[in-house]
C-alpha cells in the first residue's frame, strides 16, 4: 500500500544514501570525484551540477538527516 509514510520512509532512505556516497572510494571509480566538478569557463554540465547537488546535501543535511533517522526508528518501533 502507498502512504504518506512509504513516501517520506523512501526520500528518507535516499537521502541516507546520498550522504553516505565517499568522493574518493566510490565516486572517483566512476569518474566523479573533487576534482571531476570543476571547470574554468562556460555553463556547467548536468554531471557538475550533479555533483555539486551531492555536496551540498552531504553539507546541508548531515546533522537534520540524523534527527530524522532517528525519528523513523522510533516511529518504526512504536507502530510497526
Amino acid at each position: 500500500m502507498f502512504t504518506l509514510w512509504t513516501l517520506i520512509e523512501a526520500s528518507l532512505l535516499c537521502l541516507n544514501a546520498v550522504c553516505i556516497l565517499h568522493e574518493e572510494r566510490f565516486l572517483a571509480k566512476f569518474g566523479w570525484g573533487r576534482q571531476a566538478g570543476q571547470q574554468d569557463f562556460g555553463a556547467p554540465s548536468a554531471k557538475d551540477q550533479l555533483l555539486h547537488l551531492i555536496r551540498s546535501i552531504r553539507t546541508v543535511a548531515k546533522i537534520p538527516l540524523i534527527f530524522l533517522n532517528i525519528v523513523a526508528i522510533i516511529f518504526k518501533l512504536l507502530l510497526g
